[in-house]
Protein backbone atom coordinates (compact mmCIF):
# COMPACT_ATOMS: atom_id res chain seq x y z
CA UNK A 1 0.00 0.00 0.00
CA UNK A 2 1.24 3.43 -0.97
CA UNK A 3 0.32 6.33 1.31
CA UNK A 4 -0.88 9.58 -0.16
CA UNK A 5 0.85 12.82 0.78
CA UNK A 6 -2.17 13.75 2.92
CA UNK A 7 -1.98 10.44 4.79
CA UNK A 8 1.74 10.88 5.48
CA UNK A 9 1.06 14.37 6.78
CA UNK A 10 -1.80 13.11 8.98
CA UNK A 11 0.39 10.43 10.57
CA UNK A 12 3.12 13.02 11.11
CA UNK A 13 0.66 15.35 12.86
CA UNK A 14 -0.44 12.48 15.12
CA UNK A 15 3.13 11.59 16.10
CA UNK A 16 4.02 15.22 16.77
CA UNK A 17 0.99 15.61 19.03
CA UNK A 18 2.08 12.55 20.99
CA UNK A 19 5.44 14.26 21.50
CA UNK A 20 3.66 17.41 22.74
CA UNK A 21 1.59 15.34 25.18
CA UNK A 22 4.68 13.62 26.55
CA UNK A 23 6.52 16.93 26.92
CA UNK A 24 3.49 18.27 28.76
CA UNK A 25 3.97 15.43 31.25
CA UNK A 26 7.60 16.54 31.64
CA UNK A 27 6.31 20.02 32.51
CA UNK A 28 3.98 18.61 35.17
CA UNK A 29 6.43 16.05 36.58
CA UNK A 30 9.22 18.63 36.96
CA UNK A 31 6.95 21.28 38.46
CA UNK A 32 7.69 23.61 35.55
CA UNK A 33 4.10 24.65 34.86
CA UNK A 34 4.71 28.03 36.46
CA UNK A 35 7.92 28.57 34.49
CA UNK A 36 6.29 31.40 32.55
CA UNK A 37 4.41 32.74 35.54
CA UNK A 38 0.66 33.31 35.22
CA UNK A 39 1.10 34.88 31.78
CA UNK A 40 -0.44 33.39 28.64
CA UNK A 41 0.32 33.37 25.76
CA UNK A 42 3.32 35.50 26.76
CA UNK A 43 6.03 33.98 28.95
CA UNK A 44 6.62 36.13 32.05
CA UNK A 45 5.30 39.06 30.05
CA UNK A 46 7.79 38.49 27.20
CA UNK A 47 7.41 36.97 23.74
CA UNK A 48 10.77 35.22 24.18
CA UNK A 49 12.20 34.97 27.72
CA UNK A 50 15.64 36.59 27.73
CA UNK A 51 16.96 35.26 31.05
CA UNK A 52 15.14 31.97 31.52
CA UNK A 53 15.47 29.51 34.38
CA UNK A 54 15.36 25.78 33.59
CA UNK A 55 11.66 25.68 34.54
CA UNK A 56 11.00 28.54 32.13
CA UNK A 57 12.81 26.73 29.31
CA UNK A 58 10.81 23.54 29.90
CA UNK A 59 7.50 25.42 29.93
CA UNK A 60 8.44 27.66 26.98
CA UNK A 61 9.41 24.65 24.83
CA UNK A 62 6.02 23.13 25.65
CA UNK A 63 4.25 26.31 24.58
CA UNK A 64 6.20 26.49 21.34
CA UNK A 65 5.53 22.83 20.50
CA UNK A 66 1.85 23.22 21.45
CA UNK A 67 1.57 26.24 19.17
CA UNK A 68 3.17 24.32 16.32
CA UNK A 69 0.82 21.39 16.98
CA UNK A 70 -2.14 23.78 16.71
CA UNK A 71 -0.92 25.07 13.35
CA UNK A 72 -0.28 21.53 12.06
CA UNK A 73 -3.80 20.42 13.00
CA UNK A 74 -5.24 23.59 11.45
CA UNK A 75 -3.32 22.75 8.27
CA UNK A 76 -4.69 19.20 8.39
CA UNK A 77 -8.25 20.49 8.65
CA UNK A 78 -7.88 23.06 5.86
CA UNK A 79 -6.20 20.48 3.62
CA UNK A 80 -9.06 18.03 4.24
CA UNK A 81 -11.57 20.68 3.16
CA UNK A 82 -9.77 21.00 -0.16
CA UNK A 83 -8.97 17.33 -0.71
CA UNK A 84 -12.25 15.64 0.24
CA UNK A 85 -15.92 16.34 -0.55
CA UNK A 86 -18.50 17.50 1.97
CA UNK A 87 -19.69 14.63 4.17
CA UNK A 88 -16.47 12.65 3.79
CA UNK A 89 -15.42 10.85 7.00
CA UNK A 90 -11.82 12.05 6.70
CA UNK A 91 -13.01 15.63 6.54
CA UNK A 92 -15.20 15.06 9.60
CA UNK A 93 -12.38 13.45 11.61
CA UNK A 94 -10.01 16.29 10.71
CA UNK A 95 -12.68 18.78 11.80
CA UNK A 96 -12.98 17.04 15.16
CA UNK A 97 -9.19 17.15 15.48
CA UNK A 98 -9.22 20.92 14.97
CA UNK A 99 -12.09 21.38 17.45
CA UNK A 100 -10.31 19.44 20.19
CA UNK A 101 -6.91 21.05 19.60
CA UNK A 102 -8.71 24.34 20.31
CA UNK A 103 -10.18 23.03 23.57
CA UNK A 104 -6.79 21.51 24.40
CA UNK A 105 -5.20 24.95 24.10
CA UNK A 106 -7.96 26.56 26.17
CA UNK A 107 -7.55 24.02 28.99
CA UNK A 108 -3.79 24.52 28.94
CA UNK A 109 -4.27 28.30 29.09
CA UNK A 110 -6.72 27.91 31.96
CA UNK A 111 -4.23 25.88 33.98
CA UNK A 112 -1.73 28.72 33.67
CA UNK A 113 -4.08 31.68 34.14
CA UNK A 114 -5.77 30.16 37.19
CA UNK A 115 -2.37 29.06 38.52
CA UNK A 116 -3.33 25.38 38.68
CA UNK A 117 0.32 24.47 38.14
CA UNK A 118 3.55 23.81 40.03
CA UNK A 119 2.72 23.00 43.68
CA UNK A 120 -0.99 23.81 43.58
CA UNK A 121 -2.96 21.04 45.35
CA UNK A 122 -6.51 22.31 44.82
CA UNK A 123 -9.56 20.28 43.87
CA UNK A 124 -10.00 22.60 40.88
CA UNK A 125 -6.62 21.53 39.52
CA UNK A 126 -7.57 17.87 39.90
CA UNK A 127 -10.78 18.40 37.91
CA UNK A 128 -8.87 20.37 35.26
CA UNK A 129 -6.34 17.54 34.95
CA UNK A 130 -9.13 15.01 34.40
CA UNK A 131 -10.82 17.19 31.76
CA UNK A 132 -7.42 17.70 30.13
CA UNK A 133 -6.88 13.93 29.93
CA UNK A 134 -10.32 13.29 28.44
CA UNK A 135 -9.86 16.05 25.87
CA UNK A 136 -6.40 14.70 24.96
CA UNK A 137 -7.82 11.21 24.43
CA UNK A 138 -10.55 12.53 22.14
CA UNK A 139 -7.99 14.60 20.23
CA UNK A 140 -5.78 11.53 19.73
CA UNK A 141 -8.79 9.48 18.61
CA UNK A 142 -9.74 12.12 16.03
CA UNK A 143 -6.18 12.37 14.73
CA UNK A 144 -5.63 8.63 14.46
CA UNK A 145 -8.93 8.15 12.62
CA UNK A 146 -7.98 10.94 10.21
CA UNK A 147 -4.66 9.23 9.51
CA UNK A 148 -6.17 5.73 9.39
CA UNK A 149 -8.99 6.62 7.01
CA UNK A 150 -6.72 8.64 4.72
CA UNK A 151 -4.40 5.64 4.55
CA UNK A 152 -7.10 3.66 2.78
CA UNK A 153 -9.48 2.38 5.43
CA UNK A 154 -13.13 2.54 4.51
CA UNK A 155 -15.60 3.68 7.09
CA UNK A 156 -16.94 1.14 9.55
CA UNK A 157 -20.45 -0.15 8.99
CA UNK A 158 -22.39 0.10 12.24
CA UNK A 159 -25.00 -2.50 11.34
CA UNK A 160 -25.39 -5.52 13.62
CA UNK A 161 -22.76 -6.75 16.08
CA UNK A 162 -24.65 -5.08 18.90
CA UNK A 163 -22.90 -6.92 21.73
CA UNK A 164 -19.46 -6.25 20.24
CA UNK A 165 -20.27 -2.57 20.06
CA UNK A 166 -21.38 -2.57 23.69
CA UNK A 167 -18.26 -4.45 24.85
CA UNK A 168 -15.96 -2.12 22.93
CA UNK A 169 -17.80 1.00 24.11
CA UNK A 170 -17.40 -0.19 27.71
CA UNK A 171 -13.71 -0.76 27.00
CA UNK A 172 -13.34 2.80 25.75
CA UNK A 173 -15.12 4.22 28.79
CA UNK A 174 -13.06 2.03 31.13
CA UNK A 175 -9.85 3.18 29.48
CA UNK A 176 -10.84 6.83 29.89
CA UNK A 177 -11.54 6.22 33.59
CA UNK A 178 -8.20 4.44 33.88
CA UNK A 179 -6.44 7.33 32.18
CA UNK A 180 -8.14 9.86 34.46
CA UNK A 181 -7.11 7.92 37.57
CA UNK A 182 -3.59 7.70 36.17
CA UNK A 183 -3.45 11.45 35.62
CA UNK A 184 -4.51 12.08 39.22
CA UNK A 185 -2.02 9.51 40.50
CA UNK A 186 0.79 11.13 38.52
CA UNK A 187 -0.18 14.51 39.96
CA UNK A 188 -0.19 13.06 43.47
CA UNK A 189 3.22 11.47 42.93
CA UNK A 190 4.59 14.82 41.79
CA UNK A 191 3.12 16.88 44.63
CA UNK A 192 3.59 14.31 47.40
CA UNK A 193 6.64 12.16 46.57
CA UNK A 194 7.43 9.19 48.81
CA UNK A 195 10.82 8.19 50.13
CA UNK A 196 10.05 4.50 49.74
CA UNK A 197 7.32 2.18 48.47
CA UNK A 198 6.33 1.25 52.03
CA UNK A 199 6.10 4.91 53.02
CA UNK A 200 3.93 5.62 49.99
CA UNK A 201 1.55 2.76 50.84
CA UNK A 202 1.29 3.97 54.43
CA UNK A 203 0.50 7.49 53.22
CA UNK A 204 -2.27 6.14 50.96
CA UNK A 205 -4.27 4.86 53.92
CA UNK A 206 -3.82 7.73 56.36
CA UNK A 207 -7.24 9.29 57.10
CA UNK A 208 -5.62 12.73 57.31
CA UNK A 209 -3.79 12.38 53.98
CA UNK A 210 -4.51 14.74 51.10
CA UNK A 211 -7.19 13.42 48.72
CA UNK A 212 -4.64 13.08 45.90
CA UNK A 213 -2.60 10.71 48.10
CA UNK A 214 -5.64 8.64 49.06
CA UNK A 215 -6.71 8.38 45.41
CA UNK A 216 -3.38 6.81 44.41
CA UNK A 217 -4.40 3.35 45.59
CA UNK A 218 -7.30 3.30 43.11
CA UNK A 219 -5.20 3.47 39.96
CA UNK A 220 -3.46 0.05 40.18
CA UNK A 221 -6.83 -1.57 41.01
CA UNK A 222 -8.57 0.08 38.06
CA UNK A 223 -5.60 -0.81 35.82
CA UNK A 224 -5.89 -4.52 36.65
CA UNK A 225 -9.68 -4.58 36.18
CA UNK A 226 -9.65 -2.67 32.89
CA UNK A 227 -6.56 -4.51 31.64
CA UNK A 228 -8.11 -7.95 32.24
CA UNK A 229 -11.35 -6.79 30.62
CA UNK A 230 -9.61 -5.48 27.49
CA UNK A 231 -7.42 -8.58 27.13
CA UNK A 232 -10.50 -10.80 27.44
CA UNK A 233 -12.40 -8.66 24.94
CA UNK A 234 -9.51 -8.80 22.47
CA UNK A 235 -9.38 -12.59 22.87
CA UNK A 236 -13.10 -12.90 22.11
CA UNK A 237 -12.71 -10.73 19.03
CA UNK A 238 -9.85 -12.90 17.78
CA UNK A 239 -12.13 -15.93 18.06
CA UNK A 240 -15.11 -14.32 16.35
CA UNK A 241 -13.53 -12.14 13.67
CA UNK A 242 -11.77 -13.23 10.50
CA UNK A 243 -10.76 -9.81 9.18
CA UNK A 244 -6.93 -9.77 9.16
CA UNK A 245 -6.71 -6.09 10.16
CA UNK A 246 -9.02 -6.61 13.14
CA UNK A 247 -7.05 -9.67 14.26
CA UNK A 248 -3.76 -7.82 13.96
CA UNK A 249 -5.05 -4.85 15.97
CA UNK A 250 -6.52 -7.15 18.64
CA UNK A 251 -3.14 -8.84 19.08
CA UNK A 252 -1.44 -5.45 19.30
CA UNK A 253 -3.94 -4.38 21.96
CA UNK A 254 -3.18 -7.44 24.09
CA UNK A 255 0.56 -6.87 23.77
CA UNK A 256 0.18 -3.15 24.52
CA UNK A 257 -1.86 -3.78 27.66
CA UNK A 258 0.62 -6.32 29.01
CA UNK A 259 3.49 -3.92 28.39
CA UNK A 260 1.55 -1.05 29.96
CA UNK A 261 0.73 -3.07 33.08
CA UNK A 262 4.38 -4.07 33.40
CA UNK A 263 5.58 -0.50 32.96
CA UNK A 264 2.95 0.73 35.43
CA UNK A 265 4.05 -1.59 38.22
CA UNK A 266 7.70 -0.83 37.48
CA UNK A 267 6.85 2.87 37.75
CA UNK A 268 5.27 2.15 41.15
CA UNK A 269 8.28 0.26 42.49
CA UNK A 270 10.72 2.91 41.21
CA UNK A 271 8.65 5.63 42.95
CA UNK A 272 7.61 7.29 39.68
CA UNK A 273 10.78 8.97 38.38
CA UNK A 274 10.13 11.51 35.64
CA UNK A 275 11.51 9.36 32.80
CA UNK A 276 9.37 6.40 33.88
CA UNK A 277 6.25 8.55 34.05
CA UNK A 278 6.87 9.56 30.43
CA UNK A 279 7.28 5.93 29.34
CA UNK A 280 4.11 5.01 31.24
CA UNK A 281 2.16 7.82 29.55
CA UNK A 282 3.49 6.83 26.13
CA UNK A 283 2.15 3.30 26.49
CA UNK A 284 -1.15 4.66 27.83
CA UNK A 285 -1.54 6.78 24.69
CA UNK A 286 -0.51 3.84 22.53
CA UNK A 287 -3.08 1.50 24.11
CA UNK A 288 -5.76 4.15 23.66
CA UNK A 289 -4.90 4.60 19.97
CA UNK A 290 -4.94 0.84 19.35
CA UNK A 291 -8.27 0.51 21.15
CA UNK A 292 -9.81 3.27 19.03
CA UNK A 293 -8.63 1.50 15.86
CA UNK A 294 -9.98 -1.82 17.15
CA UNK A 295 -13.34 -0.24 17.88
CA UNK A 296 -13.48 1.13 14.35
CA UNK A 297 -12.05 -1.97 12.70
CA UNK A 298 -14.22 -4.59 14.37
CA UNK A 299 -17.47 -2.91 13.32
CA UNK A 300 -17.26 -4.04 9.74
CA UNK A 301 -14.15 -2.21 8.58
CA UNK A 302 -12.71 -3.18 5.24
CA UNK A 303 -9.42 -1.94 3.92
CA UNK A 304 -9.01 -0.29 0.56
CA UNK A 305 -5.93 1.18 -1.04
CA UNK A 306 -8.07 3.50 -3.13
CA UNK A 307 -9.61 6.58 -1.57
Amino acid sequence: MRLTTFAKYAWGVLFFNIFVILWGAVVRATGSGAGCGSHWPLCNGEVIPLAPRIETIVEFVHRLSSGLAFLLVLGLFLWSLRAFPKGNKIRFAAGLSFLFIITEALIGAGLVLFRWVAQDTSVARAFAIVFHLINTFILLASLVLTAWLSSGAKRAEFHGKRMIKIFLALGLVGTIILGASGALTALGDTLFPSGSLLEGIQQDFLPTAHFLIRLRVLHPTIAIIVGVYLITMAGILRLQEDDPDTLRIARLLTLGILLQLGVGFLNLFLLAPVWMQIVHLFFADLVWIILVLLFYSSLGLSYNTRL
